[in-house]
């Protein structure tokens, strides 16, 4: 698929997603929603891809929100037939349906915000696993600003990210605050000058890709995500259990354990696309109604 308002490159492991419409401050739209989710499948599926970075074009934005001019195809407030059945798929939000598929995403995501990032250039980030941003950066959960709600299942990422209070505060004032903040509350990590911030990012990219087993990765990613949302412990021992015991059998077990004994950087042998293990996925996946 070619690629009209993102831009995918692969190299050396690690996968570049970067929002790409520079006169609109990379503005979302249901143009790039698509595409973004077509770019999750294609690093999904490639198995030399070990870790996801996403960023946006320029100094400026990582995304300023949806796009609410009407002259892009992709607005993703046009609906000229509404419809009255609330299940039906064309009421689904835009942000939501890429906000899922980045939670189901096989690969770890690394954010880097390199701008202003309101609405949902904030919450598509909450599900990266790890976010980093620039020190100009501006973050705003703007909804109620706008007389809508927080959308791209925001209540159910945002408070498990930086606690109900923060989570209740900035969606209810819906103003707009700075790297600083968002760095002391918990939805960054790490904050740095413009011109450091991909390289920060990639580092941890590349920390990943060289030293871990992507198949570690990718069932530690969804066993976090998904079990510490859990109802009680034993949903994760449950987990915990089974995936000790197939994955302690792999050839990349064994490899992890001869290249720390051996001193030496480790080649895992085994791949997200064949040699997941057999009980995996365990969840039923929700259907929207």
């Amino acid at each position: 698929m070619s690629y009209s308002q993102i831009k995918l490159d692969i190299a050396d492991g690690i996968a570049t997603v970067t929002l790409h419409r520079p006169d609109k401050m990379n503005a979302f739209t249901r143009t790039m929603m698509a595409e973004f989710i077509d770019a999750i499948d294609t690093t999904d599926a490639d198995d030399s891809v070990r870790a996801v970075v996403v960023t946006g074009h320029g100094d400026r934005a990582f995304c300023a929100g949806a796009d609410l001019t009407p002259d892009d195809g992709g607005h993703v407030f046009s609906d000229p037939n509404p419809v009255d059945d609330l299940s039906d798929e064309r009421v689904r939000d835009g942000g939501g349906r890429l906000t899922l598929r980045l939670f189901d995403s096989k690969k770890p995501l690394i954010g880097a915000c390199n701008g202003v990032a309101v609405g949902v250039g904030a919450t598509m980030q909450l599900p990266f696993d790890i976010r980093l941003a620039s020190d100009t950066a501006r973050f705003g959960f703007v909804f109620a600003r706008r007389g809508i709600t927080p959308e791209a299942a925001s209540s159910w990422f945002l408070p498990r990210l930086v606690g109900m209070q923060t989570a209740l505060e900035w969606c209810m004032t819906g103003r707009i605050f700075d790297a600083q903040e968002a760095l002391d509350r918990g939805l960054v990590r790490s904050l740095h000058p413009q011109g450091e911030l991909l390289d920060a990012a990639m580092g941890i990219a590349r920390e990943i890709a060289d030293n871990t087993s992507a198949v570690s990765v990718a069932m530690t990613r969804a066993m976090l995500w998904r079990l510490g949302a859990g109802g009680h412990p034993m949903d994760a021992h449950r987990i915990d259990s089974r995936a000790i015991y197939r994955l302690s059998r792999s050839e990349d077990a064994k490899e992890g354990i001869a290249s720390f004994l051996e001193k030496r950087a480790p080649a895992y042998p085994d791949t997200v696309g064949s040699d997941m293990p057999d009980f995996y996925p365990w969840w039923d996946q929700p259907e929207y109604r």
